[in-house]
């Protein structure tokens, strides 16, 4: 999925702030690099704190601390451009009653596309069933690449993937290994212990 274009929410600006909003992106910097850009969350006794403390909105803090703890959201996306060939994979993986299936690879010019499926016979009121369906998928090839997935959709049974991968990956795909997590938020926040590993000869 693009993302929308940013405009700007307003044409005024005051420019005393000049200095402190660069402070501020100097200290985003510190803190990015000291927590080896996995800050995490701080405390809410200490989100309170700070709030009554310089005369803030708890919630606001709350928000920008969230953004923040997802700054990897924020990486420049790929686009697939200038569309090259399919390598057709049709590789599957069947654990617990679900059938994991990697039918192709798009390749493009800058990128490639992942396709991920999962099928299971549907049963009446599972909840094993309901929570598929909102369920969160992560792939994983290696240190060089970077993954993303861009959406979901499906039925009663079905569940496709698309993963985005850039750089885009080798013509010759053999070896490759395709590691998808399970999460039960976006964000790869709360693991569900879920992995699928689809090995390619």
């Amino acid at each position: 999925m693009k993302r929308m274009p940013f405009e700007r929410p307003t044409e005024y600006y005051d420019e005393r702030l000049i200095p402190i909003d660069e402070l501020i992106c100097s200290l985003l910097q510190q803190r990015k690099e000291i927590s080896n850009a996995n800050p995490g969350f701080p405390p809410l006794e200490d989100i309170s704190e700070w709030a009554e403390k310089y005369g803030l909105y708890e919630e606001l803090l709350r928000s920008i601390f969230g953004v923040l703890d997802n700054d990897f959201y924020f990486k420049p996306m790929v686009e697939p451009e200038d569309f090259q060939k399919y390598i057709p994979v049709l590789k599957t993986v069947e654990k617990e009653k679900y059938l994991y299936t990697v039918t192709f690879i798009k390749q493009y010019a800058n990128a490639s596309v992942v396709n991920f499926n999962i099928d299971w016979e549907p049963e009446e009121n599972s909840d094993i069933e309901r929570f598929h369906h909102h369920s969160f998928w992560a792939l994983w090839i290696g240190e060089e690449y970077d993954c993303r997935e861009t959406g979901g959709g499906g039925t009663d049974a079905h569940i496709s993937y698309n993963f985005i991968v850039s750089p885009p990956l080798p013509e010759n795909i053999n070896g490759l290994e395709l590691n998808f997590k399970e999460y039960q938020t976006p964000f790869k926040k709360k693991p569900t212990g879920k992995e699928i590993v689809v090995h390619i000869e």
